[in-house]
């Protein structure tokens, strides 16, 4: 044990403590200067210590730091809430504020249940989600996600639910096969699972509009969600997507979804949210599910202490209002390509580099013991450990992560640097982690 109270992530290491934060730097408290290539896991999407939205919660603090939401609303969560259904998908109609991800996707997940409850259908109980997936760290939301590492020790607690494929081309499209034949595949997949459970008892299928960490940046193929959005419409089924990770402008567009062309039932957003200033998600519905609730008990039933938090939400609205008056968005894109170029460039030829995938400032790097038949590396050279050790010796702070094949086998390392980070700083980010990888492999 090391020589501390807090219960860190691990036992026996005391990481570095983090003392002041600029930009896309963060100082430890011996000096030293990390690059933040991650976001932490894709949160600083304005990087550290902005000044405006430091005010901007200064100022809420100033005038009222908390009220609980079962007796007051406040101006600044109408406000949020406003921002976001008029930036939604097309039938937002009302946002739920949480204080996470996890939170948002049970949120999400009750809200679906409760709407068949509403609307005279209670036999639905059942949801459907894909194998390598994330969807967070509280019971239910382990329970539907499909990442094997973290959901095995807790596997008795968890409630059934159904596991289809992920849409992974690099290691599961078939020779021969078109990206929209892939796709088309594996909605028919789906539909397949939903009627082997039987329609009239699927609540809702459950996906990550793009993966995150635990496969490392699945993109879609093309016409993959519409046909999915087909499905779920033929059977009555909600589609819930979770875009804690990948959505408020990661990707490119304010939701990753739009990139899509389809709009879910309810979405789950957190991490670029806030931009981790403070701790927050939400849940945005729409309106027909709303009205489920209206016309029926005419209330959700659940709730945190926490929701609507005054200060979260001015945190939230200030990160919104930057990107949007920055064009952020635009220069996510635009970094977006030259970050996939200093990539494709570095690692055009390396032997251990199977796979470069990603939108906008969200890329995944598959690693591999051998590029010709995309055999992964052992497991127990836990690689992925080893890459982000080397990478903070040199000064970098990377997302990789072990399991990425199917939950043991496979390495990758997640990129997703803040939307104001500069030419200069990606050209860093790839050299560092070029030679982090390269120490990781050959040490």
């Amino acid at each position: 044990m090391t020589n501390t109270h807090v219960l860190h992530r691990h036992l026996h290491h005391r990481p570095p403590t983090a003392v002041s934060g600029q930009g896309v730097w963060l100082e430890d408290d011996q000096g030293r200067r990390y690059l933040d290539a991650s976001g932490g896991a894709a949160v600083s999407c304005l990087g550290h210590g902005h000044p405006e939205v430091i005010a901007a919660m200064h100022a809420q603090i100033d005038r009222l730091a908390y009220a609980h939401t079962g007796f007051f609303t406040t101006e600044v969560a109408e406000r949020l809430a406003d921002h976001l259904v008029a930036s939604g998908p097309p039938g937002t109609s009302h946002a739920y504020f949480v204080s996470g991800g996890s939170e948002a996707m049970e949120a999400a997940l009750k809200m679906a249940r409760q709407y068949f409850v509403e609307t005279g259908q209670p036999q639905r109980s059942h949801f459907i989600a894909r194998r390598q997936s994330y969807h967070g760290n509280t019971l239910g939301a382990l329970a539907i996600g499909g990442n094997a590492w973290r959901r095995e020790p807790f596997a008795p607690l968890l409630i059934p639910a159904t596991h289809v494929s992920p849409c992974y081309p690099y290691r599961e499209m078939r020779a021969g096969e078109s990206p929209q034949d892939y796709g088309r595949r594996l909605a028919d997949e789906l539909e397949h699972a939903i009627l082997e459970r039987g329609p009239e008892r699927v609540i809702a299928f459950v996906a990550e509009t793009v993966g995150g960490a635990t496969a490392g940046v699945l993109t879609p193929v093309p016409g993959y969600f519409k046909a999915v959005r087909e499905v779920c419409d033929r059977h009555g089924v909600l589609l819930i997507l979770d875009e804690v990770m990948c959505g408020m402008g990661r990707t490119g567009s304010l939701h990753a979804c739009e990139q899509e062309g389809v709009v879910p039932d309810l979405i789950a957003v957190a991490k670029g949210l806030g931009g981790g200033y403070q701790p927050i998600g939400a849940v945005l519905a729409q309106g027909h599910v709303v009205e489920a609730m209206s016309t029926g008990s005419g209330f959700f039933q659940h709730g945190h202490t926490y929701l609507g938090h005054p200060v979260a939400c001015a945190a939230a609205l200030a990160v919104q209002q930057v990107i949007e008056r920055d064009g952020l968005l635009a220069r996510v894109r635009e970094r977006g390509a030259r970050l996939e170029a200093l990539l494709r460039e570095a690692f055009v030829d390396h032997p251990h580099v199977g796979d470069i995938r990603g939108r906008g400032l969200f890329w995944g790097v598959e690693l591999v013991e051998d590029r010709a038949t995309q055999k992964p590396f052992d497991p127990a050279l836990k690689l992925h450990a080893r890459v982000k050790a080397e990478a903070l010796r040199e000064g970098l702070m990377l997302y990789p992560m072990g399991g990425t094949v199917d939950g043991r086998y496979g390495d990758h390392v997640l990129l997703a640097p803040p939307f104001i980070v500069d030419d200069t700083e990606l050209a860093l980010i790839v050299e560092r982690f070029h030679a982090a990888l390269q120490r990781s492999i050959h040490s």
